[in-house]
């Protein structure tokens, strides 16, 4: 499965959850940010690539929503209400990510 996450600058939460999830139980796991000054800025193409998308707040969705209506339809997106809090590989956040994504997809053997 392809699994996007979504954040604001692709530098913490998203990024984060990519370095962690990618390629674990055969998932392959892709990160984007919705700013201007984003690391890998999101496209229709990320959106047209993933299975699945996971944002970090709602304001992500909406601003996928307002950009990428017609590319979402029919994609599920999952928001995880994961507040811009946290640094990049953050213990923490590791276990904030594995905890909300756990309901959605099976990422296996993650130890974190």
């Amino acid at each position: 499965m392809n699994v996007l996450f979504v954040c604001s600058r692709n530098r913490q939460r998203s990024l984060t959850a990519e370095k962690v999830f990618d390629g674990e139980n055969g998932h392959e796991v892709r990160s984007v940010g919705t700013e201007p000054g984003a690391r890998i800025r999101v496209t229709a193409g990320h959106i047209g690539w993933a299975d699945l998308i996971f944002v970090m707040e709602k304001k992500h969705l909406r601003r996928l929503e307002a950009k990428y209506r017609d590319e979402l339809a029919g994609r599920q997106v999952v928001t995880l209400h994961v507040p811009d809090d946290h640094e990049y590989m953050d213990d923490a956040l590791v276990e904030r990510l594995a905890a909300a994504v756990a309901p959605y997809v099976d990422f296996g053997g993650m130890d974190g």
